[in-house]
């Protein structure tokens, strides 16, 4: 049973009831661990550090607990790794009789900066709600409360902002109570002798625990929705170590569940507090909801949910293959959005070709298996689209992929080249190098498109430099202190933020957890 509906006025959206309530039936449950202060910190400016801050041990535990706060003073509490949860406390009035109520302000931190710096002087066009903070005014004492709404956090600033002359305060309990749909109790152990390696897979898996809830989100903080391009990088971790199945099943039906009247998925999920497709649609990340499909069948064999999802998979295909002109090239024009990297020079035109040929193969994989009628088809767009890239694509001269009318030389377009199996093994490998020597200047911000680059090095079976980059990459955001991976990170330019303030940034963000995957899938 479908149902039309309009959103903002004018896009039509058709709800499938049927696969809505499949997705609903899959709503996992939620694993709770309470989390306790590990310290009381100060915050000291040091260039080296991430951001310019460094956290100093202040005090201890057990001194927090007998200190008696007087008003304008404040605490930054670590708790030692990054928490996704709900913050209960227990306070009290120290001296005479409270006379007015308690003013308290909660300040959330994935970093330091982020407890230091003022929200007053964010500047960012990401709006300023996103920024983690809460005022409590506690009217009797002893009081004990627990934030309605979830955080994530690993440094916790709390601002007595007014009190009464006549009393202070003091806390008696705090704590974190954290969620998480991931259970690791049967987590396959990463035995890489390599302890670098083995600290990047923990903070990895760390990231995606973090990250999994009643879907699976990109961010804890923000967005704290369902995305695809972050799903289809989380279930191939999901695949290698937490094993929920289920909640990638969950992912897929809500896709299918609220789709374009044309048949085109969404970018991205609201599930609560009903389900609400997005009105935003991106060319390549609604192609990906067919590598998720195929990846989801490979390793649980689910027939039953790839026939009821494969024409939705299908229409994905076609919807694609309408974007590409006469001379098999994707089009490129003020039309269209497809995501590929957050960087606001590149052009997506041949990324985007390499995308959909890619997704292409991936459809064949599950038509030869189930889908034969149209096998033919699309064994017949692959060696169509890879010859139009070879030649309208290809620059001998610069020995690079082109994109765009400005025959743009980037990462991005190179990598999905190489991706979708365009050129011989040989010219592949090459062409890597070259990238390596070579290196244009529309470079990689995002760890999503550092995964592509480590991923397209494996597929040439680079496999000494795929593991030297993720020591490079994912090893430096561990050196400036990550205990879970970011959502954006340009070793040259740590404070690199496409949103306009550092502040606003993920840094505990799906798509970066990926290293888990390189590591357990082949670099074992």
């Amino acid at each position: 049973m479908s149902q039309a509906l309009q959103q903002n006025g004018h896009l039509q959206m058709v709800r499938h009831q049927n696969m809505e309530a499949k997705a609903q039936a899959l709503t996992p449950a939620l694993f709770h661990h309470d989390v306790y202060p590990q310290g009381v910190v100060s915050a000291v400016q040091d260039a080296q550090q991430i951001h310019g801050w460094r956290a100093d041990v202040a005090a201890s535990v057990q001194d927090f607990f007998k200190q008696d706060f007087f008003q304008g003073e404040h605490v930054i509490i670590d708790f030692g790794k990054h928490c996704v949860g709900y913050l209960e406390f227990a306070c009290e009035a120290a001296g005479s009789p409270p006379d007015a109520p308690a003013h308290l302000q909660f300040i959330f931190g994935e970093t330091l900066a982020e407890v230091v710096e003022p929200f007053s002087d964010y500047s960012g066009w990401l709006s300023s709600s996103w920024l983690q903070q809460q005022d409590c005014y506690l009217d009797e004492l002893p009081h004990h409360m627990r934030l309605p709404r979830r955080y994530c956090c690993r440094f916790l600033r709390i601002n007595v902002v007014a009190l009464s002359r006549k009393f202070q305060l003091r806390f008696t309990s705090l704590k974190l109570d954290t969620v998480t749909s991931a259970s690791l109790a049967q987590l396959p152990t990463c035995s890489s002798n390599d302890k670098q390696l083995q600290r990047i897979d923990e903070v990895a898996v760390h990231t995606l625990k973090n990250c999994m809830h009643d879907v699976f989100e990109d961010g804890p903080k923000r967005d704290r929705r369902l995305w695809l391009g972050d799903l289809r990088l989380q279930a191939l971790v999901n695949d290698v170590t937490v094993k929920n199945y289920d909640l990638v099943k969950r992912c897929l039906y809500l896709f299918a569940a609220m789709t374009r009247e044309d048949g085109m998925v969404s970018a991205n999920i609201f599930v609560k507090p009903q389900l609400i497709a997005d009105d935003t649609f991106l060319f390549d990340y609604a192609l990906f909801f067919v590598d998720v499909l195929q990846e989801y069948v490979a390793v649980t064999d689910d027939r039953e949910t790839l026939a009821e999802l494969w024409s939705l998979a299908w229409r994905q295909i076609e919807l694609a293959l309408e974007r590409v002109a006469q001379n098999g090239i994707v089009r490129d024009s003020a039309d269209w959005w497809s995501f590929i990297d957050w960087h606001e020079e590149l052009n997506k035109q041949a990324a985007s070709q390499g995308v959909l040929i890619y997704c292409l193969s991936k459809a064949l994989i599950l038509a030869r298996d189930y889908d034969v009628s149209k096998v033919s088809l699309l064994e017949e767009k692959i060696s169509w689209l890879k010859a139009a890239a070879q030649r309208e694509l290809w620059d001998a001269q610069s020995g690079f992929y082109t994109s765009g009318e400005s025959q743009q030389v980037s990462c991005a377009s190179q990598v999905w080249m190489v991706l979708a199996d365009v050129g011989t093994p040989e010219k592949q490998r090459s062409l890597l190098k070259r990238l390596k020597s070579h290196p244009p200047k529309i470079q990689m911000n995002t760890p999503y498109m550092m995964h592509h680059y480590v991923a397209a090095l494996l597929q040439v079976n680079e496999m000494e430099q795929a593991t030297q980059e993720i020591k490079n990459y994912w090893g430096a955001m561990l050196e400036y202190g990550a205990d879970t991976f970011w959502e954006l990170f340009d070793p040259k330019r740590p404070d690199f933020s496409p949103y306009g303030s550092k502040l606003i940034n993920s840094y505990c963000h799906a798509w970066s957890c990926t290293p888990s995957w390189f590591i357990r899938k082949y670099l074992l």
